[in-house]
């Protein structure tokens, strides 16, 4: 496939656009010529302008339906664009939409109805994310997958006050999910108990969190809540010993870095499907999260640290 102008759909959230780090990859050396244009939404759009795989970034990928303006000024730049291929890797109910606003001249490989080159798998869902992508792009003719190269994914921190060695603790989750969370006080208990300096990181909507975590180990624990881009969350991770966190993407971004990373999982979302990868990631889950003792977490985390 020779085509010049390639379309990528990856609209959220932080844990599928990392995930799909490997496919972005495998997309630009199948098009190492081709003019490749990625459709996201603002808060990866700065994250993946740092990356190497896209010509450029178009961050409007997510109008409200209702918002009739901004759904037709989108439909008439993807038409205008006159892209030869589209790699749709949300393949949401949105995002086959859009196949009408690129055109039905364009190959297409999704789920889209009357896609070119359709991931025809009907187990596709019971798939874990990285699987199914890559078996999505083998089914379009994309034989090679490289290691991606994520030397990009860095910031300076040197601000930060972050010592040579320290633990990096990641409490938060969705706040619509709150059975994602493992309780704070178990993460408190966790800092407690390490022999190293702690950071923790999340969004504003986190300092709660570390505020609880920071008193439970006071001058050994270092808020960095809300204070970091994403990028920056990555070199944090890089520099890390080793990472615990939920099932949320900031974990999935520190397992990508090569971070040691621990992914602690309720029953709100199932690790055979999401969970992360990198090259030292293990997970842990338990029937109830709230349940879950610091005990198993600190044995899981000596055995990763180990490994």
């Amino acid at each position: 496939m020779t085509a010049g102008r390639i379309l990528v759909i990856k609209l959220a959230a932080l844990g599928d656009v990392v995930q799909a780090f490997g496919p972005f990859a495998a997309i630009r050396a199948h098009h190492p010529g081709a003019d490749v244009t990625l459709l996201t939404t603002p808060p990866y759009a700065g994250l993946l302008r740092r990356s190497p795989w896209f010509d450029r970034i178009w961050d409007d990928g997510r109008p409200a339906w209702t918002d009739l303006p901004a759904v037709w000024r989108l439909a008439r730049r993807l038409r205008a664009a006159r892209f030869e291929r589209v790699y749709d890797l949300q393949t949401s109910s949105r995002s086959c939409r859009y196949r009408w606003m690129v055109g039905y001249g364009a190959e297409w490989s999704g789920i889209a109805p009357g896609a070119s080159h359709p991931h025809a798998n009907p187990a596709r869902d019971l798939m874990h994310t990285a699987e199914r992508q890559r078996e999505q792009l083998e089914m379009a003719g994309i034989a090679g997958f490289p290691a991606p190269a994520l030397d990009w994914l860095d910031d300076d921190i040197a601000g930060l006050g972050l010592p040579a060695r320290f633990a990096l603790l990641i409490p938060g989750a969705s706040p619509g999910r709150p059975g994602k969370r493992w309780p704070v006080e178990r993460f408190a208990a966790l800092a407690a108990g390490l022999d190293l300096p702690v950071a923790v990181i999340g969004g504003p909507a986190e300092a709660p969190l570390a505020a609880a975590i920071a008193a439970a180990r006071p001058g050994a624990v270092i808020d960095l809540t809300g204070r970091t881009t994403l990028a920056g969350l990555g070199a944090i991770a890089r520099r890390a010993a080793f990472a615990v966190g939920n099932d949320t993407g900031p974990t999935h971004l520190a397992a990508a870095a090569g971070c040691a990373t621990l992914a602690l999982f309720g029953p709100e979302s199932d690790p055979a499907l999401c969970a992360p990868r990198g090259r030292a990631a293990a997970v842990l889950r338990h029937p109830r999260l709230a349940a879950l003792e610091v005990a198993e977490v600190r044995a899981a985390l000596a055995a990763l640290v180990a490994a």
